[in-house]
């Protein structure tokens, strides 16, 4: 159980590191050539994405925990891997379907 809570923890602390680079450094500027589709800075629910990705990063560690018997570094990296390409194609090109954002935002 420790080991697990651990790893919740550590997911969520790389999560959050890579949402701040990809969605901060990276995709900042592209964000604000469409200001009209996110809220204002000062009005972002900064603790329901912190929980968001904590609920992810829960699910994420039980999953492989609950269902990979094979627990080598290659197959966590693996799973990590396919996980964040379904994950990422779902949420940037199905945001891309629904919403007026730019391309670039959507590959990114």
């Amino acid at each position: 159980m420790k080991r697990t809570l651990l790893a919740v923890l550590a997911v969520f602390v790389v999560w959050s590191a890579l949402d701040f680079v990809v969605h901060g450094l990276i995709l900042g500027s592209i964000y604000a050539t469409t200001p009209q589709l996110w809220r204002p800075m000062d009005e972002m629910k900064r603790g329901l994405m912190y929980v968001t990705v904590l609920v992810t990063a829960a699910a994420f560690v039980y999953i492989y925990a609950r269902f990979i018997t094979d627990k080598r570094l290659n197959t966590a990296m693996l799973y990590g891997m396919i996980f964040g390409i379904g994950s990422g194609i779902g949420m940037g090109y199905g945001t891309y379907s629904v919403m007026p954002i730019p391309y670039s935002m959507a590959f990114v």
